[in-house]
Order: structure tokens, then sequence, then C-alpha cells
């Protein structure tokens, strides 16, 4: 029995259809498997001019930012070999050896007047410490009552501007008259010195703070402590962190000033000592000394005033 197997036209077209896609699709599987090598090679081009970008951008920005202080510490050195040159200071050779042997033991005693380096730094920062301290807790305060209240802002400015440019050793014998004590009077000696720029610093912040902000504080019929807290505050503490700043560099000059006179322990009194024993080597280790850690002091400011502010704040 013979059976036969009819396909209408339209089957016969789509088997006709079918048939001529597969050698299709076995060439277009050939066409991708023979994709040109230089295809790829030319991605990897791509992705390598722009990395190679990269890295010298980033080498041109690590010489933007290090070449120059580079250059100025050349400059320094250059002009300070000249000087040392002519035999009257020790130059840059002799000087690092010297700070090598003094920073070999930082910390030995041989008794209260012959300390190491680290202990008279210490002994400085503890003082400046306590002098910065209270200045801050005078002076903040202080300069917010100058800048909020016109009568007081008329009556302490002209004892600021008389007090402020008096030198820090015309306050240290007052120190010492008053409280009998080499470090009471160091500390006292800071203390005056360092609070005129907070006071003036925070003053100007309050009087700068827009007029619209104390508006709406009297529109919402708010205390004087509320004003002080959500208003005031916020708006001056940059120029407070700017004050802030400016006082601790100026208490870092003013101790070793004090520390000369009164004696005792301190990086002051340690150049004072060497400069007795004509040691020239160790006063400008101690030059270093005192720039490096006012740097430190100045840097961590810094930091302090940008995580507190939402301004660049600028060294």
């Amino acid at each position: 029995m013979v059976s036969a197997i009819f396909h209408g036209p339209v089957d016969v077209a789509d088997m006709a259809e079918k048939a001529s896609e597969k050698p299709i699709a076995a060439e277009t599987r050939e066409e991708v498997k023979s994709i040109p090598s230089s295809r790829t090679a030319s991605a990897t081009k791509a992705h390598a001019l722009p990395l190679r970008k990269r890295l010298v951008d980033r080498l041109g920005a690590w010489f933007n930012h290090a070449l120059p202080p580079l250059l100025g510490l050349a400059f320094l050195l250059v002009i300070w070999s000249i000087v040392a040159s002519s035999g009257s200071i020790p130059g840059p050779r002799d000087t690092w050896l010297q700070a090598v042997q003094v920073f070999s033991d930082p910390f030995y005693r041989n008794g209260p007047n012959d300390q190491g380096v680290g202990w008279n730094v210490l002994a400085s920062l503890q003082r400046v410490g306590v002098g910065f301290g209270l200045a801050a807790l005078v002076g903040i305060p202080l300069g917010f009552a100058i800048g909020r209240f016109d009568f007081l802002s008329r009556m302490f400015n002209p004892l600021i501007s008389l007090l402020r440019p008096i030198s820090p050793l015309a306050w240290l014998p007052i120190g010492l008259l008053v409280f009998k004590g080499a470090d009471p009077a160091a500390i006292w000696t800071i203390f005056i010195c360092s609070i005129w720029p907070m006071v003036v610093n925070t003053a100007v912040g309050v009087q700068r703070v827009p007029q619209d902000y104390m508006n709406v504080a009297r529109v919402l019929n708010l205390s004087e402590w509320k004003i002080a807290t959500t208003i005031l505050f916020p708006a001056v503490l940059p120029y407070m962190l700017t004050g802030v700043r400016l006082a601790i560099g100026t208490a870092w000059l003013v101790i070793v000033a004090a520390e000369m006179l009164t004696g005792g322990v301190g990086i002051g009194f340690w150049v004072w000592d060497e400069w007795n024993n004509l040691n020239v080597k160790n006063i400008i280790v101690a030059i270093f000394v005192i720039g490096i850690v006012g740097m430190l002091l100045e840097w961590a400011l810094v930091k302090l005033a940008s995580a507190f502010t939402f301004e660049e704040v600028k060294a």
C-alpha cells in the first residue's frame, strides 16, 4: 500500500524558506568567528589610551603639588649653605648629624635642668594647652556677647585695640609679680596674648550673620539662648575656627619667648640653655622642632575646621 503525502503550497514555501535560512545562519556564524584580530587590538589600544592619560594626569598633579615645596626647601638649603660657608653658623650637613644625635635619645633625664628635647617639647605643649584652653573658654563667649550687643561692642572695642598690640614680653613681668611663679606667669602670658584673635573673629562672625536669620528668630519669638545655639553658632563657626587657628599659632610663639625668661623645662628654655653653652647646632635643631610642631598644630586645626564647616579651609 503506497501512501502519499501531499503538501500544500504554503507548506512548500515554508520548507524552502527554512532550507534557505540554514546556510545563511552558518555563514553568519563563520563571519562572527572570523572577526579580524585587528578589531581586538584597536579596542586594547583604545583602553590603553585613557589609562596612559590617567597616569600622565596623576604624575602632573603630583608634580604640581610636590615640586613647589621641594624647590622651596632646596632654595632654603642653598641659602643656608651660602651663609654657612663663611663659618658663622653650622651648615645643613653638620646640623643634620647633630639632629640625629639629639633625637637618638629625646627622653633622657640627667636632672631637673638637663632633659631631652622630647620632655621640653611636651612641657611647652602642656603650658600652651592650659593657656590656650583658658583663652578659648573666655574669648569665644566674650566674642559672642560683643558681636551680639552693640553696647558691649562699643564698650570693649577700645580696650581690645589698646591691649592687643602689647608684646608678650611686656605681659610676662606682670604675671611673675601677680602669680609668684614661672609656670603660672607663662600660662598667663599665653592666655592674654592668644585670647584676642578668638574674641575679634567670633565678634565679626556674629555681626555678619544675615539679618533675615534674626528676623525669623524675632518672628518665632526665640529666646536669647535659642538664638545663640540654633542660629548664631552654626553661622559663626567658620569665623570662630579661624580665630582658634590664629590663636594657637600665637600661643606657640609666646611660649618660646616666655620660657626663655622664666627658665625650667620647655623648648624655649632649651634654646636659651644651648645658647649659654654656645651650642649653635642644637639651637638650629630647636628652631626646626619649633617650626614643625607649630606646623602640625596648624594642620590639626585645619582638619578640625574642615570637619565642621562646608567651606574649603586653606592653610
